[in-house]
């Protein structure tokens, strides 16, 4: 079965699409749970809104290729946003997992925009490139501030728990 270039991008969008929407799902439920972090918490709400204009970005990207999310991958996937934060939060240390797990995402977040710009390219679907540059220069600076956050994040939580006080929520 050959596959055509177009289809390999359209079907790069959706999957990136999707992606971001698990990711935001996850941050929205993240930072109702930071009070104690709140360096942490207004970095994920800055990314939050970022994520946004990604969103409408890869949407944009989408409906100039004559296509649309889809609806049964974005419900899968903001499921698995949902059971993945609440996983987490589940256990005692669940905002270094949650730290740990949303700098490996930045990373794979970068990975998927840099293998769509190679995509788009080489389907000759280049009007949204520059976005999607736009969007993995977002995510490079995102993957920086979290890199920052870690020792910070876990000093305070050191800090929390050893002296009695709920470190998490």
């Amino acid at each position: 079965m050959t596959t055509d270039a177009r289809s390999l991008y359209i079907t790069a969008l959706r999957n990136t699409h999707a992606m971001e929407q698990q990711g935001l799902r996850q941050m929205e439920i993240q930072v109702s749970r930071l009070e104690k972090y709140p360096d942490y918490a207004a970095l994920l709400n800055r990314h939050i809104e970022t994520t946004r204009q990604q969103l409408q970005r890869l949407e944009q990207a989408l409906q100039a290729a004559g296509e649309s999310a889809a609806t049964i991958k974005e419900a899968v996937t903001n499921v698995a946003g949902t059971v993945g934060a609440t996983v987490h939060g589940m256990f005692q240390d669940e905002t270094l997992k949650n730290l740990y797990a949303g700098y490996a995402y930045q990373y794979e977040q970068i990975a998927a925009y840099r293998s769509l710009i190679a995509i788009a390219e080489s389907a000759g679907e280049t009007a949204h490139v520059s976005a999607f540059r736009q969007s993995v220069q977002e995510e490079e600076q995102a993957a920086q501030a979290v890199a920052g956050l870690i020792e910070p994040v876990t000093r305070r939580y050191v800090e929390l728990t050893t002296s009695g006080e709920k470190a998490d929520r």
